[in-house]
């Protein structure tokens, strides 16, 4: 009852929002707020819309960077063309040989074989989602497995970095590798407190501990105020499993605990080796080693961790503009659409496909090369994103999710320190976009009579503006809703 209330409500308050005219002057009150802030011409994109027709525009047609913004067409194309509810499973399985009797369990509580954890593409698998599945191991009685780990990260293809993402790679979270079989969004953060003396090391910890980690802590406690603590991943020799984490500098006695969000390299056999400790908590031994291979055909399935429903990881994507999600949500548009192994460049070919069906753009006038929108090469007009942004809002199989993924001003996700003290609190829903010289804002925003707009506003322009831009786009959002 709850969800039906929500989405009458939905229809009837857009019903009302085009019976209630814009007012006359809302294009010239948007308009002198530009002219007012100073921007350079061509520095500022706008395109504002009733939801059927244009309200205001400026330089609607020119294409623009749009940073995170391009998370706006993935969102659309992953509701669109993934089923309705759809959740990623991620098993373990093992061949019929290693001991598993007919109703599931495992013969003397010794499994003969290898054990096969088989990844599913699930952008949400995080350290709970690993306990759980290994609690329903343990329903089979299995307590040595006599063969390896074996991960099997069949899903998607090998290439943990599309060609679309900017091509320097750095250590930091939100530069993180893809994989079928992935786990904490395939980044470890690494907390770091002073030591009760000043002259010892700091005190350094990960959120999860496996010989697959390793610290190299060189950092001191210190009496100043003088914070130079730091860490960093280093780099690792060819065929070696495991990464490193270098801690250095030094760190004032009273500050308190700092975290520090690190990337990983190799997904599967992260994914590996945290199985290997989850399964050791719950006491099964395995007396191989992590290693990654395919299941074979005919594996009996022993445990299965079905996701949150996918709208919920949609959310995740927008409500924190996670590249990594986005990213992998891309690959899974391709394997769910039967081109295994799953790669970006299918993955990007369909969602191009699915904007260009429903808002209307056209091979060649735009270019999304990259779901997360971590690259320069994306580009867009004002007037494209908002007919995208005109779709989603008239096809009611995606809008309710796709608007609850957006981030609201002044409440969650990336504009929860946004709006504070501002009428438009909690009347906004959009999506933000970041880049050096590039700020974006595009989404909705409804106001008391229960008009509903459609608006982008993007900025490519000189580094050290961004914040300027920001605070323009929120004062315009904010006349939006007065």
């Amino acid at each position: 009852m709850v969800g039906m209330t929500f989405f009458m409500t939905l229809v009837m308050t857009m019903s009302s929002a085009e019976a209630v005219n814009p007012p006359p002057d809302l294009g010239k009150k948007l308009e002198e707020q530009i002219r007012r802030a100073g921007f350079k011409a061509g520095e500022v994109g706008v395109w504002v819309s009733d939801g059927e027709t244009m309200i205001y525009g400026l330089q609607p047609e020119k294409k623009f960077i749009p940073a995170s913004l391009s998370k706006v067409p993935t969102a659309a194309a992953v509701l669109g063309l993934l089923p309705q509810g759809h959740k990623f499973k991620t098993t373990f399985a093992a061949t019929s040989e290693s001991g598993i009797a007919a109703n599931g369990t495992v013969t003397g509580g010794v499994l003969k074989g290898s054990l096969y954890l088989v990844g599913g593409g699930d952008p949400s698998f995080v350290s709970e989602s690993m306990w759980f599945l290994v609690n329903e191991l343990t329903r089979t009685g299995v307590r040595t497995i006599e063969g390896d780990l074996i991960v099997d990260d069949s899903r998607f293809d090998t290439i943990r970095f599309g060609e679309d993402r900017q091509s320097r790679r750095v250590d930091r979270a939100y530069d993180a590798p893809l994989g079928a079989m992935s786990l904490n969004w395939n980044a470890v953060t690494a907390w770091v407190r002073p030591a009760v003396k000043s002259g010892e090391a700091a005190e350094v910890s990960l959120d999860v501990m496996t010989p697959f980690l390793k610290i190299q802590n060189q950092s001191k406690t210190v009496s100043g105020r003088s914070n130079t603590v730091w860490v960093e991943r280093m780099a690792t020799k060819d065929g070696a499993q495991g990464e490193t984490f270098l801690v250095s500098g030094n760190v004032p006695q009273g500050r308190g605990e700092a975290a520090f969000y690190k990337s990983i390299r190799e997904p599967d056999f992260w994914s590996g080796h945290a199985a290997i400790k989850f399964l050791a908590e719950r006491g099964i031994v395995v007396k191989g080693t992590v290693k990654t291979g395919k299941v074979p055909a005919g594996a009996q399935t022993l445990a299965t961790f079905e996701s949150k429903p996918l709208a919920a990881i949609v959310a995740d994507m927008m409500k924190w503009s996670n590249n990594y999600v986005a990213d992998m949500l891309i690959k899974n548009i391709s394997a769910e659409s039967g081109d295994l192994p799953g790669t970006t460049g299918k993955g990007m070919v369909r969602a191009r496909e699915y904007i260009e069906k429903k808002a209307g753009l056209k091979q060649g006038e735009y270019e999304f090369i990259n779901g997360a929108g971590f690259t320069r090469e994306n580009l867009f007009s004002p007037r494209q994103m908002g007919s995208i942004l005109n779709s989603v809002r008239t096809d009611f199989r995606v809008f309710p999710e796709f608007l609850a993924s957006l981030p609201i001003a002044g409440v969650d996700g990336t504009l929860r320190s946004r709006f504070r003290g501002m009428e438009s609190r909690g009347w906004i829903r959009a999506k933000t976009g970041l880049l050096n010289g590039v700020i974006g804002l595009a989404g909705y925003a409804g106001d008391e009579k229960g008009r509903i707009y459609t608006f982008v506003f993007v900025f490519n322009g000189a580094a050290g503006k961004e914040d300027s831009a920001r605070q323009l786009f929120d004062r315009l959002a904010t006349t939006l809703v007065k």
